[in-house]
């Protein structure tokens, strides 16, 4: 049995901080599961283009809002509380907090993170 906390992760190496983001690794590839899982804080007014090349993710919303637009089709998606977004193509988008207050995720990576990622020039994790 696995059992993680949040505080116990916090202002460690599975702690990752990039411009306008914070990912907090709770479940990483060491841990066998098969995917990881992360706690991720995007900042107020926050954006960010991103295509995992090499990852599928699928985000849940859980505070705050925002907005997703499919790079490939120009459709823009609301995000907030009680949301999901899956990237099933590696979908490159762009990904935007509102001003007034950050966006709170749950994210599942497949295949799972090493836990010390951060987005390359292309937006993609190794």
């Amino acid at each position: 049995m696995i059992v993680n906390h949040l505080t116990d992760i916090l202002n460690t190496d599975r702690d990752v901080k990039g411009p306008g983001w914070n990912s907090r690794r709770v479940l990483i590839r060491s841990e066998g599961m098969g995917y990881s899982i992360n706690d991720t804080i995007i900042s107020a007014g926050a954006s960010m283009t991103l295509e995992y090349k090499n990852h599928l993710e699928s985000c849940y919303c859980i505070s705050g809002s925002g907005t997703i637009t499919d790079l490939q089709t120009g459709e823009v998606h609301s995000i907030g509380p009680g949301t999901i977004y899956a990237l099933n193509k590696h979908d490159k988008h762009t990904l935007t907090a509102d001003s007034q207050s950050d966006m709170h995720l749950v994210c599942v990576f497949n295949p799972p993170l090493e836990g010390n990622e951060v987005h390359g020039p292309d937006g993609s994790y190794s």
